[in-house]
């Protein structure tokens, strides 16, 4: 399922990308390669909750869902300094 949202984020961008000015999409970017490693991490939290049981592998996956959170927060975060690029041109 993340993969499917994943591709479908990254053809939005492009599409989206056309219309865009060059410091804007350098700053969307920015935040966007910060958000996917933020989304690696939490992937990997959830791979190790997979080896853990009880409340350790709880603690792992609401470690996992914090960093998730984390990255969706720099993705609107990226959008919206992109906008306000934008907005000054």
């Amino acid at each position: 399922m993340k993969t499917i949202v994943k591709v479908l984020g990254l053809a939005s961008l492009v599409a989206l990308a056309a219309c865009d000015s060059a410091q804007e999409n350098k700053v969307e970017n920015a935040y966007e390669n910060q958000a996917d490693a933020l989304d690696n991490q939490a992937d990997n939290m959830e791979a190790m909750a997979d080896n853990l049981t009880g409340s350790a592998e709880n603690a792992a996956e609401n470690a996992a869902d914090k960093i998730e959170n984390k990255a969706e927060a720099t993705r609107e975060a990226g959008e919206a300094a992109a906008d306000a690029v934008e907005d000054k041109n």
